[in-house]
């Protein structure tokens, strides 16, 4: 309770003594909370001659060596700084009252604006800024320089708009699409920062927009509310005071983890009662690290206490359970989930580097086209006025439309992916990259939760005397029972006692949390268990299917129920979380039955062999269970005396509240406690196969893709995965490769390299990092034909690496897959990633350009979608360049026929009208194409090897299109030259010429559908048809409209329209039979099936 104005009040007893727990990163922890003494408030008002705040309790110093760096910074480096307008991210103190403190420095102002902003404009800038955008492209700034040209008569050749309603269409249609993308993102931006919260004032609890907060602040969030800003957390309503949060939003992890308040404000009697405090927060300067943070806490007259991630709620998570008053430290940009959004590099697909390449080769073209018109003509009179009008006459060789029609295709098949029911959930993070899913030669995939389930089952429990599997539970439970009649813990055999360790250390050494769900139809209650670790649940719903169950959890406190029936607690005094560097964790905790503190630790076996004392069996059974697929876990045990405790507590605070080396002081404090590690026993998990892993991998195998399985687990482990996924066919064998130095991995390398192409590698973290320091090239060009590759003990770096040298050595495309946060660097270092939505989270899916459910989904996204979107933006690209270079060539003919002059044969009214609404809409429907039906697509998957080739897109393709388009354009010229004798006039031939053109070019855009024939019919074929029918609805009116190009009389001729038909039947028949002849002795290998 709090005393009368300007005393200093007493706060209840009864904080613990014990030291908190490691600022380290961990999913779900628990700890004790240190403090010094009782906490002492003193009321703010009628307190002015006393500052709240003075140097005795201004916490600890500045950072070393901060301010030497900035002194030490150059004039040149500052003005850099200034310019760019890069945030300075500095360490504060915030005091607990900020707004009446006097004198202490501290500016709420200085910092930035709470806002989020995931703008790339403003209402001014976008024009101007989107604009010059549109323009970074080579195409619309070409034909931007050809519109420009025509406002000069001495190089004009047609009427403006013919140049320019091209490129402002595709202009508008682009930056429509960007506004409309920027105007999402500042309605969701305007959303999130108009969110209500609650303030803590002298007037109570006022409402606040997220967008007002500031350093500084108390706010109050209620349960499920998003976190605004990051935050120490001071106050919770929960009894354990601590709190749960969702954190998947930030990185992706599902799993609730808990958050502690800092104990002396969780025990003050009111809310209000923070009001009154003297003391300040110290929190580091802010970091894109989300798994660690450095600060302390001092109040006026007592110690300086440390906090760590436990104490803190990082922003954009929420609020899982009770209410909670945090303490504002970073906001805005400074913000965690802010400086850890980051746009990854972005991907730019092969086939768009293919178009970008036949473009330039089509400018190079249009160079030499001009330079020989004006040689034609030897170079008479003003030539170089001549190749200029030239270049602007071909420009539409050049196809501006072409990414406007590409970018609507990908859309569509995005559509595709992701309206199929038979892969549902799929998301499209990357709407540019579908093709790429069609040209795949080599797929790394992680293991845990990708080719497994991440769902584990426990099947062994190994004490080296005995090994206990699911059908020996009951022998177990009477071990268990034998040991719970002792009186007072006491057994006279030697055995049960083994077995009551180990299953104690296997109830008690984890970071599990029993939770109780309520069902919303039923109402009834079930306890289910929330962890970062499926193999943590698996082991805790093993102990209690043999007795001992985890009833309760709480920061101080873990509750157990024995095989007979009775209560045990223990009493949690510090808890090392799991990192992916250390691979083990440990729980120091007190026996509240006997009084015995007890130090338990797990981990893999590969670390723990080296702490635990020596056993004979050990090494020996670890191999037993990996061949067994099983995941392993080594658990050890050390009784500590009160005095050895006491001193480790003693370093371990002092490591804890060093703002120095922090992590590096905490970890040697922890290793000093591993000596004389006792080992308890070896545990054995299964992580069972996803659901049609096996048929999947095997189609992809048939398909020519090249599996890389890259896993954290033994050599053992992932062998037999290897062989149950059959990602080793019964044909092949398997080498296995594990060496110590470079002369040995040189020797296995020069072996395999002897038998790659049936044989299967296995090979271990520690062989691979040898091979990549002194024979990377050698290891990729021995392995690039392997039909598999099984990596053991990957770090998430090498996993990375591995596809970066891949892409580099083989120059193939590579798609990666995972389900974790471990797999994101490989993900995204990946021509293609794909994300899996697993029970380690969503991390993975986010940063991926795919996100799938099951990895089976990756054959029907490969074999199926991906080789359709390959195929179909193949063609059309391929047809929308024929179509510019058709009307080019045609240009062409008609100017070195009448003597090299530089005159426009068609009107503008007609260039416009053949690049949109003659051809636009049966061109587009190539994107509905299919080259061999879906039955057949899956039933021979070997025809997918053909598309890695990427023959559907290449300069031999290429050369043919320019082939074709000659001769059509030459025909279709020359022919009403032939026809007419001469006897025709401009106009005449210019609409002779172009309804030819047109006819033709509908023609060929329907047989390039693949397999259209007379005895075939399919769905999609009737879009084309429609598409084709429309276009001739739109185009015989548009004689009558267009008057000043189309001579009505004309060509209203029954003779115009049969001379026209005949020439149309002259330019497509024999390309038609062409193909038909090169089919006959060359068909494609989808022909054949």
């Amino acid at each position: 309770m709090l005393g009368e104005r300007g005393e200093e009040v007493e706060l209840r007893e009864g904080i613990s003594e014990s030291p908190p727990v490691s600022s380290r990163r961990h999913k779900m922890s628990y700890g004790s909370t240190s403090s010094s003494g009782p906490v002492h408030v003193q009321e703010m008002e009628g307190n002015e001659d006393t500052p709240l705040l003075s140097n005795a309790v201004l916490g600890p110093p500045a950072e070393s060596g901060e301010e030497e760096a900035a002194a030490s910074r150059t004039a040149w480096e500052q003005l850099r700084a200034l310019v760019s307008r890069e945030p300075v991210l500095k360490s504060r103190r915030v005091p607990f009252n900020p707004e009446s403190v006097q004198g202490s420095g501290f500016e709420q102002d200085s910092y930035p604006l709470n806002v989020i902003r995931n703008q790339k404009y403003s209402a001014f800038s976008f024009f101007p800024v989107a604009l010059l955008m549109q323009f970074k492209s080579f195409i619309n700034l070409f034909y931007l320089l050809v519109s420009i040209s025509q406002l000069f008569d001495i190089l004009k050749v047609g009427f403006l708009f013919t140049y320019i309603a091209p490129l402002i269409f595709v202009v508008a249609i682009t930056m429509a699409k960007e506004g409309y993308d920027d105007y999402s993102r500042y309605r969701r931006d305007k959303e999130v920062n108009s969110q209500r919260y609650e303030r803590l004032t002298a007037n109570g609890f006022e409402p606040l927009p997220a967008s007002d907060m500031k350093v500084g602040h108390f706010i109050r969030i209620k349960v499920n509310q998003r976190v605004p800003a990051d935050m120490v957390l001071l106050r919770t309503t929960e009894d354990s005071g601590a709190s749960f949060i969702r954190t998947d939003q930030l990185d992706g992890e599902t799993d609730w983890k808990l958050r502690r308040a800092y104990a002396k404000t969780q025990q003050l009697e009111r809310d209000e009662d923070l009001l009154r405090l003297q003391g300040e927060v110290f929190a580091e300067k802010p970091r894109k690290d989300i798994y660690n943070f450095i600060g302390t806490v001092q109040l006026s007259g007592h110690a300086v206490d440390s906090i760590s991630l436990e104490n803190t709620m990082w922003g954009n998570t929420v609020l899982a359970s009770g209410t909670v008053i945090g303490l504002v430290v970073y906001t805005g940009r400074e913000t965690r989930s802010v400086l850890n959004t980051s746009q990854p590099a972005s991907k730019k697909g092969t086939l768009d580097r293919e178009i970008n390449w036949l473009a330039m080769m089509l400018g190079v073209l249009l160079v030499f086209l001009s330079i020989g018109m004006v040689a034609g003509n030897l170079f008479h009179g003003l030539w170089l006025v001549d190749g200029l009008r030239y270049i602007i006459l071909f420009s539409f060789i050049v196809p501006i439309s072409m990414s406007v029609n590409l970018d609507m295709a990908k859309l569509v098949y995005v559509w595709f992916m992701m309206n199929d029911n038979k892969i549902r959930g799929t998301i499209v993070r990357n709407t540019g990259l579908p093709e790429e899913l069609g040209r795949i030669s080599y797929l790394m995939s992680d293991k845990t939760g990708t080719l497994t389930q991440n769902d584990m089952i426990f099947k062994k429990l190994h004490l080296g005397q005995l090994s206990f599997s699911p059908d020996a539970l009951d022998e177990v439970a009477g071990y268990l029972k034998h040991d719970a009649s002792s009186s007072e813990g006491k057994v006279r055999r030697q055995l049960p006692r083994k077995v009551r360790e180990a299953i104690t250390a296997l109830a008690v050494c984890h970071n599990v949390t029993p939770v109780n769900e309520v069902d919303e139809e039923t109402g009834e209650q079930s306890r289910v268990y929330q962890a970062s670790s499926p193999d943590e649940i698996a082991l805790v719903k093993f102990t209690e299917t043999v007795g001992v169950t985890l009833t309760d959890r709480t920061f101080q406190e873990i509750t157990l129920t024995n095989a007979d029936g009775r209560i045990e607690k223990y009493e949690v005094l510090n808890i090392f979380p799991f990192t992916s560097s250390k691979k083990r964790m440990g729980i120091i905790v007190r026996d509240l039955q006997t009084n015995e503190i007890l130090f338990l630790m797990k981990g893999a076996d590969v670390v723990m062999q080296q702490i635990v004392q020596y056993s004979d069996w050990l090494e020996e059974e670890c191999t037993n269970l990996a061949r067994e697929g099983l995941r392993t876990l080594c658990f050890g045990r050390k009784v500590l005396s009160e005095a050895e405790y006491a001193d480790f507590a003693r370093r371990y605070h002092d490591a804890e509240v060093s703002l120095v080396d922090r992590e590096k002081r905490v970890e040697e404090a922890e290793i000093s406690l591993e000596e004389n590690l006792e080992l308890i026993g070896l545990s054995g998990v299964e992580d069972k196969l996803q659901k049609n892993v096996r048929t999947t991998l095997e189609k992809l195998r048939h398909a020519g893709v090249k599996i890389w399985m890259l896993t954290g687990d033994k050599i053992e482990t992932a062998t037999c995965v290897a062989r149950s996924a059959k990602l080793v066919s019964r044909s092949q064998s398997i080498h296995t490769m594990v060496v110590k130095n470079a002369r040995e991995a040189k020797e296995h390398l020069d072996e395999f390299a002897q038998i790659q192409s049936n044989t299967v590698l296995v090979i271990d973290g520690t062989s691979l990092q040898i091979c990549l320091d002194h024979w990377k090239e050698e290891f990729f060009q021995s392995t690039k034909n392997a039909p598999s590759v099984a990596c053991c003990r990957c770090s998430p770096t090498q996993k990375a690496e591995i596809v970066k040298l891949i892409r580099q050595f083989t120059k193939k495309q590579t798609a990666a897959i995972g389900d974790g946060g471990n797999d994101v660097s490989m993900i995204q270092a990946a021509d293609v990633g794909i994300g899996i939505e697993g029970k380690e989270g969503k991390q993975a899916s986010m940063a991926a350009d795919f996100s799938i459910m099951q990895f089976s989904f990756v054959a029907r996204l490969l074999l199926w979608h991906g080789r359709n979107s390959y195929h179909r933006s193949a063609i059309l690209s391929q047809f929308i360049i024929h179509r510019g270079m058709l009307i080019t060539f045609v240009q062409i003919v008609f100017s070195a026929m009448y003597y090299w002059s530089s005159v426009a044969m068609f009107t503008g009214i007609m260039l416009f009208g053949y690049s949109t609404f003659y051809t636009s809409l049966p061109i587009f429907a190539l994107v509905l194409d299919e080259d061999v039906s879906e039955e057949n697509a899956f039933m021979y998957p070997e025809l997918y090897e053909q598309l890695q080739k990427g023959r559907a897109l290449s300069s031999k393709t290429f050369m043919l299109w320019c082939f074709q388009t000659a001769y059509q354009a030459a025909v279709v010229t020359l022919s009403p030259v032939f026809i007419y004798q001469y006897d025709i006039t401009l106009q005449h031939f210019g609409a002779f010429v172009f309804t030819a053109l047109v006819l033709v070019e509908l023609i060929n855009v329907a047989f390039e559908m693949q397999s259209w024939t007379f005895l075939e019919w399919r769905t999609w074929r009737v879009p084309m048809v429609m598409s084709e029918v429309i276009t001739l609805a739109i185009s015989l009116p548009s004689i009558v409209i267009f008057y000043g190009s189309f001579d009505i009389v004309f060509v209203s001729l029954p003779s115009f329209w049969i001379n026209v038909s005949l020439v149309t039947l002259a330019c497509v028949l024999p390309v038609y039979f062409a193909k038909l002849i090169r089919r006959r002795f060359n068909p494609p290998a989808w022909t054949k099936v």
